[in-house]
């Protein structure tokens, strides 16, 4: 007998040979029914592999992530075996799981493809997925995978054979297609019962571009029908939601070839809304007790070298900036951190001058591949909201349940009320990564999950996502789509005071090393505008809209009025406009709507006689007449947060 530990902490003894279908089987037939793979001492396994020693065992079903790549995965084979089956010599090359589904890398010959073909291709997944073929594993000699893949004359597989160990190399079969791969599979085909192929593209072998480009297609599938429809009506309201898009439409930012790519530029509407979320921020950060400061954009090449960003940065950044002093260099800012541990070195520090919190929203600039560019979410140059604060160690765990609470507070403000706190550690197993001692990662990595505990957040640990001069926490946040985006983040960092001897004076009169902590609530002011813009659709929180009201005149004869009415408003810190286009108010209400603008004020005989205003709420109609005084006590009650 051997002993099975499940996830809640409970042991079951079974028989030596016992598989993870047979372990659900135990618990409930349903359960069993749901069980697409095994995560086995965290390993993910077939469910129908055996396990023969004590074990820990997670079942996984389509509701895990290791269950979802696991169906997408089985998903491409099985588009595999349907290209196989209609272009027969179709040669394949690789087809992982992805996070939206799957693709398969495939060499057509010289026969052309195109989305044409999807329809056709899906219809015998289907059918092919309806026969309920088992995925079985089998492993194979080296000779032998190697005899396969002659015969079937597949130079791709033979290449990737080429960098596999005798012994460890396994075949999967489904039905009539057998492929080279180290699983894990999904019992049988059956599981699948919808199917999207999704885009094709060209894709190089191993990504050479000397080597041959084959054809890759995109696909996702489902457990159910229902779930593809909801996914394809995600996708095509993502696609009315992309800030790209709406950014352009709503004239928040631009991008001009002449300045240079992934190097946004701010229009007012855009820079309005920026410097709103700044405020908001700079206020909260003053009665937090943070300190505002400002850097240059640009650093001595030394002070990288310090701070060990060169050296593990420094050949993918913007090359150096040469002066006319022979070998001085100078490199654009890819973080504010070594700056703001240079102010701290100012003055001597006491025990009781900490904690010191120093914040800034600081420029930076990275070289990101052209290819990795998109719109704000992935550019070159970008502002942090970042601060550093330099504590001594009984303060660091309070420090970081402080800055728990601001991250907290902008999630709540700007409705993001979804999210997962991410513990993002070292990886064990590869501490070369990393600088600094065991000591002291052990230290920062506890403060940071002892304090996630003791707020409450609901948290996941991801090994080897820790930067490399700490660990951190991570707040992944779900838009309303549903999508997940890395928002803000908090990390401890013991190693950066060492690197620059970072010093106070103790209550015992001898030297000591502050702890610096990293914080970003925003992330970067591009990045955060950009998931805001589509969680909300371009309708922004009305403290944050750049424009909150338009005044839309029936005709000239009442501008006058209507230059009042803006004029009275403006003085109560609202913003708006007048359209004064010589357009039917139907059009400008239109027009008006699309801008996404909240408040729309009709102006028209009526209104000027008696002094009032008809309101138009975005999205809702009318929302009858009332005084300026009226309309302006509403606003700024909506406003405050």
């Amino acid at each position: 007998m051997i002993k099975i530990t499940l996830p809640d902490g409970s042991v079951r003894e079974y028989q030596q040979g016992v598989t993870a279908h047979e372990i659900a089987l135990s618990i409930s037939e349903g359960l069993a029914r749901n069980v697409l793979a095994a995560q086995v001492n965290g390993q993910v396994w077939d469910s129908s592999r055996p396990i023969e020693a004590d074990s820990e065992v997670k079942l996984l079903t389509w509701n895990d992530l290791e269950g979802k790549n696991t169906f997408w995965h089985s998903s491409a084979h099985l588009m595999a075996e349907a290209l196989e089956a209609l272009y027969p010599g179709t040669k394949f090359g690789i087809g992982p799981a992805i996070e939206t589904g799957f693709y398969y890398d495939v060499d057509f010959g010289d026969r052309e493809f195109s989305s044409d073909d999807f329809k056709q291709i899906e219809d015998k997944i289907m059918e092919l997925a309806r026969s309920k073929a088992e995925f079985s594993r089998k492993a194979v000699s080296k000779d032998d995978a190697v005899k396969y893949f002659t015969e079937k004359d597949d130079e791709y597989k033979l290449d990737l054979i080429k960098d596999l160990a005798d012994g460890s190399i396994t075949f999967y079969t489904q039905g009539n297609f057998t492929d080279l791969c180290r699983g894990p599979h999904i019992p049988n085909t059956g599981f699948i019962k919808a199917v999207k192929l999704m885009n094709v593209a060209g894709a190089y072998w191993r990504g050479d571009e000397t080597r041959k480009q084959l054809t890759r297609i995109y696909g996702v599938t489902f457990p159910k029908q229902s779930e593809l429809a909801d996914y394809l009506h995600m996708i095509e309201e993502a696609k009315k939601r992309d800030h790209r898009k709406l950014g352009k439409e709503l004239e928040l930012f631009t991008f001009s070839d002449k300045v240079g790519m992934g190097l946004p530029l701010w229009l007012p509407k855009g820079t309005a809304l920026r410097e709103k979320l700044v405020n908001f921020l700079q206020r909260a950060q003053v009665k937090s007790g943070y300190e505002q400061v400002i850097t240059p954009h640009i650093g001595h090449k030394n002070l990288y070298i310090t701070s060990g960003h060169y050296e593990k940065y420094g050949a993918d950044s913007f090359q150096p900036i040469k002066t006319p002093q022979d070998g001085e260099e100078f490199f654009l800012k890819p973080m504010n951190c070594p700056h703001h541990c240079e102010i701290y070195k100012t003055k001597p520090r006491s025990y009781r001058d900490l904690p010191v919190r120093y914040a800034e929203f600081g420029t930076v600039y990275r070289y990101e591949q052209s290819g990795e560019l998109h719109g704000l979410t992935r550019v070159r140059g970008f502002t942090q909201d970042d601060a550093h604060l330099f504590c001594r160690p009984d303060q660091v765990k309070e420090e970081f349940k402080k800055v728990i609470d601001l991250v907290l507070y902008v999630f709540r403000a700007l409705g993001f009320d979804d999210y997962t706190a991410q513990i993002s550690l070292r990886d064990p197993a590869n501490k070369a990564k990393y600088i600094g001692t065991d000591e002291n990662w052990q230290l920062a990595e506890s403060s940071i999950i002892e304090a996630a505990e003791e707020k409450g957040l609901k948290t996941v640990v991801e090994l080897g996502e820790a930067a490399f001069y700490g660990p951190k926490l991570d707040f992944m946040v779900k838009d309303a789509l549903g999508r997940k985006w890395q928002l803000g983040t908090i990390q401890v960092d013991y190693n950066l005071p060492e690197r620059f001897e970072l010093e106070y004076t103790g209550s015992d009169n001898q030297k000591h090393r502050p702890v610096m902590i990293h914080r970003a609530p925003f992330g970067s002011l591009e990045r955060f505008v950009a998931v805001l813009i589509e969680h909300c659709a371009g309708q922004f929180p009305l403290w944050l809209a750049p424009e909150q009201f338009i005044v839309l005149p029936i005709s000239e004869k009442y501008e006058d009025y209507a230059k009042k009415v803006l004029e009275s408003l403006n003085n109560s810190d609202i913003r708006g406009l007048i359209d004064f286009r010589d357009e039917k108010i139907g059009r400008k209400i239109r027009d008006a709507e699309v801008k996404k603008i909240p408040y729309m004020l009709i102006i028209g005989e009526k209104e000027m006689n008696d002094g009032l205003i008809s309101v138009r709420k975005h999205g809702h109609g009318d929302a009858g007449s009332m005084t300026l005084e009226e309309f302006s006590n509403q606003l700024v009650k909506e406003i405050t947060i």
